[in-house]
């Protein structure tokens, strides 16, 4: 396969996602396209189709990066939550040995 036909091929994969600062740049040159007084009819529908696509990419990256940050910050809570049990657990210890 030519480098050229293999390139285009990628681009069409979905699967092989972009990241999203080139797809949101991507999006933006296609909406300029379509804006613009000359539109070409017949690649309209291809345009659509691939922002469509390209849209769908930043949202699953979106999503992922939300789920991520909330992870994040879930477990740095779980820290501060440990932090504190381990801090009373001493001062319990310490406690006990002074019954003793």
């Amino acid at each position: 396969m030519s480098p050229a036909a293999k390139k285009k091929s990628d681009s069409a994969d979905p699967d092989n996602e972009i990241g999203f600062a080139a797809a949101m740049e991507e999006l933006n040159r296609i909406v300029a396209e379509l804006e613009a007084d000359d539109v070409d009819v017949d690649v309209m529908a291809e345009r659509v189709e691939r922002a469509a696509l390209l849209v769908s990419i930043c949202r699953d990256r979106l999503d992922a990066t939300r789920y991520h940050v909330e992870e994040i910050i879930v477990g740095l809570d779980g820290e501060s939550g440990r932090g504190d049990d381990a801090e009373s657990a001493d001062a319990d210890d310490s406690d006990s040995d002074i019954d003793d």
